[in-house]
């Protein structure tokens, strides 16, 4: 069977949390803030906040007040300290009672004067009034205490650097508290500590140095430490008091002893402390940014009362050194922080100037890496990797940007010295990638700065062996034993870099912010321009419009004039005189029909699109019936492969286009069979057409339609020009003719809208013009 200690059966017998479940790699489950249970050295005594009746006490009432528990159940608070000192707790309960506490509380118990310090605090309707025997009769003054504080402060606030800083804090609160031993344990990023200060008896085996896994403090422990800034284990080997009645009754529920002062340990804690020859400990949090940084861990081999005025001093000290970490850490990194001030400032320079982003930040590729002292980059632009220095290849980066894309939350950057450990296909790149700073530019775009850095094998020294955290008996059943070695165990650290300073992370979201910066200048520089090249379109486009209404009038005048003289003086005028009449008849007509080509032109960007859902289907039949009967040529197939999509769409103008690119198919085609298909494509199935939209910057995958025809083919030279309006590849009179507008107001409907129109041609085999309508 698995053997419990005597704690651990008070633990189960008054929570409701299984012995089963408890063991140290579980052990962030158990619910240390409910113990029902406290500490023997003082009295709790839980009382309603509105009727100041007493409504739990704890089991040993009776060795310290002289009073039975289940006499004081239901009683007034001021039957035991009298109606002067419940009023006193009152005051306190309407102040900022944690300024107050302790208040001095004296009861007459046996014939004799019994002097207590009260701790009082509450929550919800509770109050809770914690009793500690006073060590002396002797009130300590506000003079007093400064005398205490002064000089530890001054000297605490001499320090310059980090190292001095916890040195000093370590031998002020020894020699303030007279423990054996004082440590400065500082946390890491995954919760495991090193002592990085010590103040001890000389012949202790220092502690200088050692690790300990992040399980020896469990998540709730070190939560508990944000809340209560002192933890006071007198003895360690005490046996736990009960409550009474277990169960609140106003609750229902185990009482909440977050902020006890007297709340009993985890039994597996008394144990680790005992297995370390510790009888007496004293844990002090320090702070920074309202994070847990470490402790101020106090040890001594025998059991030691601290009274509470010095409790209150270290306490005190304790909050001046959490002011005292973040300047301290500053100024451990000050000449390397500059540096990266230097280069930060010439790099943005670099990358204000540049006519894009990807160009600004490759210019100094040194100066990328030094900004975080990384030995690789990648740049990552959507589905364009850019490597400098030492990287994994970009086939490995590529596979890792979907799992780093789901590292950001609300945060834009991400880093970690140990990536195979999150990520453990890096573990192949190691040697180039230990260590991960990822940097969030755009998540629409998927636009990431990578840095790497390689592996560094390091030796690390932990005090006992943080592998080995149970132990199985003989019949196979689990022992909650805690570590019972502390012995200096070295173990050899693979797959970690090292790691990432505050400094640097914060280098790389100030160039985040900076390239930030320099998008939204440009972005406002570009909607200046954009408004610029509206109005001069607007204006375009008003001018196009009225010349081309006004120069009809002339033209036509011309026309008429020259039609007239052929009838009039047609027998007069010789033969020349009447094919120049003949051609100024015909190239009016030509100016004409230009000019009409150019109104309808200017119309497209002045009418209002009609937007509607549409059915591709109705609207290419209708299309195909009218060439069909407007056509002479009948060797003309027109292939569907499947059903065309409904999509919304202008009918009028989309049918239009529809019919300038079929017509195009038919007209320049030669075959004695002319073949013209229609059809659609899904991007995603297709990977030249997902290549040309992402280098038209297509966030998402659109339809792309598609008219393709067995015709002439176009040359590769002029594949780029026969969008412009005008432009006839071929004589006058060549293939029927026609103005050289049909392929600019097909260019004009697809961008309207919102899309996008190219071709793929092989010239005297055919041509496909692809086009998206979003």
């Amino acid at each position: 069977m698995t053997t419990y200690s005597k704690s651990q059966k008070i633990l189960a017998a008054t929570t409701d949390f299984d012995l089963q479940d408890v063991n140290l790699t579980n052990c962030d489950r158990e619910p240390i803030h409910i113990p029902n249970l406290i500490q023997p050295h003082g009295v709790l005594l839980a009382v309603s906040a509105t009727e100041y009746k007493i409504l739990q006490v704890s089991l040993n009432t009776l060795d310290i007040l002289g009073r039975e528990p289940q006499s004081l159940l239901n009683q007034s608070l001021s039957e035991l300290l009298g109606e002067k000192q419940v009023w006193a707790i009152k005051g306190c309960l309407a102040e900022d009672f944690e300024q107050i506490n302790p208040l001095s509380v004296n009861l007459t118990g046996e014939g004799k004067e019994l002097t207590f310090k009260a701790i009082v605090h509450s929550y919800e309707d509770i109050v809770l009034v914690e009793l500690e025997p006073s060590q002396s009769n002797k009130e300590v003054n506000f003079f007093d205490f400064y005398k205490l504080v002064k000089s530890p402060i001054t000297r605490i606030q001499n320090t310059f650097t980090l190292e001095e800083l916890c040195n000093t804090i370590a031998t002020e609160v020894r020699q303030i508290t007279g423990f054996d031993r004082v440590m400065v344990y500082r946390f890491d990023r995954e919760g495991a500590g090193q002592v990085i200060a010590e103040a001890a008896r000389q012949d202790l085996e220092p502690f200088l140095g050692l690790h300990y896994p992040a399980t020896d403090i469990p998540k709730q422990a070190k939560h508990l430490y944000t809340l209560n800034f002192l933890r006071l284990i007198p003895d360690a080997t005490y046996e736990p008091v009960g409550l009474i009645p277990q169960f609140n009754p106003l609750t229902q529920k185990p009482l909440d002893l977050s902020m006890s002062v007297l709340r009993s340990v985890s039994p597996l804690h008394t144990e680790y402390l005992a297995n370390m020859g510790v009888a007496a400990s004293m844990s002090i949090s320090l702070l920074k940014n309202k994070r847990l940084w470490g402790l101020i861990a106090c040890h001594h081999n025998t059991p030691k009362q601290v009274s509470y005025e010095t409790r209150t001093v270290c306490e005190l000290l304790g909050q001046v050194v959490s002011f005292e970490l973040a300047n301290k850490e500053d100024n451990q990194d000050l000449d390397y922080r500059m540096k990266l001030k230097s280069i930060q400032s010439k790099f943005v320079e670099t990358i204000s100037q540049a006519e894009e982003l990807k160009a600004g930040l490759t210019q100094n590729p040194a100066h990328l890496l030094d900004l975080v002292g990384a030995t690789g980059v990648a740049l990552s632009f959507g589905a364009e990797t850019t490597l400098i220095g030492k990287t994994p290849d970009e086939r490995a980066i590529q596979a890792m940007l979907p799992w780093l894309e789901t590292q950001f939350d609300e945060e834009v950057v991400y880093e970690t010295n140990s990536l195979a450990q999150v990520y453990p296909a890096a573990e192949a790149n190691n040697e180039v990638a230990s260590g991960l700073l990822a940097l969030l530019i755009s998540r629409v775009q998927k636009t990431f700065i990578i840095w790497f850095r390689p592996e560094v094998i390091q030796t690390v020294d932990w005090g006992g062996n943080p592998h080995k955290p149970s132990d199985i008996d003989e019949q196979g059943n689990l022992r909650l034993l805690p570590r019972k070695s502390f012995a200096k165990w070295q173990e050899t650290v693979r797959c970690k870099s090292l790691p990432w300073k505050s400094c640097e992370v914060e280098a790389a979201l100030e160039l985040r912010s900076s390239i930030v910066s320099i998008i939204l200048r440009k972005a406002d520089e570009l909607a200046q321009v954009n408004k610029e090249l509206t109005r001069s379109n607007v204006e375009l486009d008003s001018f196009a419009y009225i010349a081309s209404h006004d120069l009809k009038e002339p033209l036509r005048g011309i026309y008429n004039y020259s039609s007239f003289l052929i009838e009039d003086y047609g027998q007069t005028l010789d033969s020349e005189g009447v094919d120049k009449l003949n051609t100024l008849m015909r190239l009016t007509h030509r100016m004409e029909d230009l000019i009409n080509s150019l109104l309808h032109y200017s119309r497209l960007g002045r009418s209002e699109l009609q937007v509607q859902p549409v059915d591709l289907n109705q609207l290419v039949a209708g299309v195909l019936d009218v060439l069909k009967v407007s056509k002479r040529d009948k060797q003309v197939r027109f292939d569907i492969p499947r059903p065309l999509p409904t999509v919304s769409c202008d009918r009028t103008q989309v049918s239009e286009l529809f019919t300038n690119l079929i017509s195009n198919g038919i007209k320049y085609n030669q075959k004695s069979e002319k073949i013209i298909e229609i059809g659609y494509l899904d991007p995603q199935h297709n990977p030249t057409i997902m290549k040309t939209l992402e280098s038209l910057n297509k966030l998402e995958l659109p339809t792309v339609f598609y008219v393709r025809d067995n015709g002439i083919g176009i040359r590769e030279k002029h594949l780029e020009s026969i969008f412009r309006i005008f432009k006839r590849l071929h004589g006058q009179n060549k293939y029927g003719g026609g103005t050289g507008a049909g392929l600019t107001i097909a260019k004009k409907i697809v961008e309207r809208h919102g899309g996008e129109i190219w071709v793929e041609s092989v010239y005297r085999e055919g041509s496909t013009f692809y086009f998206t309508l979003q």
